[in-house]
């Protein structure tokens, strides 16, 4: 079984729907997917996802042990809407240039190479073990152009944006060299583990308390940066 899977959805209404679910903006979308989050009621990221734009549609990727689960919620929401959805097709993660990638070719999977590049530049993967866990902002997702504060409204977008206008995330994604290994999901104090491989991770809390459980790494000068409101 492949680490991630694509679903496309074709239709009148299938950006109409996919705006009032995204925290990106799918008019910005083009064809090189971009990372993205579908969030609770409480503003939380259920589905980290990477969306695109098709000739005739928008593609989702997600990992795969969340995927029947996102069918599902696609399906429950967009009972009155007038798009298809296709059956989950396997994708595959690649490298290209340097940069985690996707690939519709098996000959390119190579997920090693991709996680291992993923948590050197903050490019997180949510899986079963992490849903609803975080807010996009505590994902550094807004730093990677992955959540639009001026788009009409989106599941959590009130509390997504009020977290941006009035407030700062106290925990936030860092990168870091473990103590001792940690899985997906764990919690380490009051550090989230969002992502591992061996010891090398990506998570989730305040610089004085990840600082306890490892080593922070450096992440690219976009994810650098403050997470709060410029």
């Amino acid at each position: 079984m492949t680490a991630f899977c694509a679903i496309t959805l074709t239709g009148k209404d299938a950006e109409k729907f996919l705006q009032g679910q995204l925290t990106i903006n799918t008019a910005k979308l083009t064809a090189t997917p971009m990372p993205c989050a579908i969030c609770n009621l409480k503003g939380r990221v259920t589905f980290g996802l990477w969306a695109s734009q098709l000739s005739d549609g928008y593609q989702l990727i997600s990992s795969a042990d969340c995927m029947d689960e996102l069918i599902l919620h696609i399906k429950k929401y967009g009972a009155f809407s007038k798009f298809e959805l296709s059956a989950p097709t396997a994708i595959f993660a690649t490298v290209a240039d340097g940069v985690p990638s996707f690939s519709d070719n098996k000959h390119d999977d190579d997920f090693e190479n991709w996680s291992a590049v993923s948590l050197s530049v903050g490019n997180y993967w949510i899986t079963k073990a992490t849903q609803n866990q975080f807010q996009p902002q505590e994902l550094r997702l807004h730093q990677r152009g992955g959540v639009d504060y001026d788009k009409g409204c989106y599941l959590g977008q009130e509390i997504v944006a009020r977290l941006y206008f009035k407030s700062s995330p106290k925990s936030y994604l860092h990168r870091v060299y473990l103590h001792s290994p940690a899985s997906q999901g764990d919690k380490v104090g009051k550090v989230g583990i969002v992502n591992a491989i061996g010891l090398d991770a990506l998570v989730v809390g305040s610089p004085d308390d990840v600082a306890q459980i490892g080593k922070i790494l450096a992440l690219p000068d976009k994810l650098s940066q403050s997470v709060a409101r410029g």
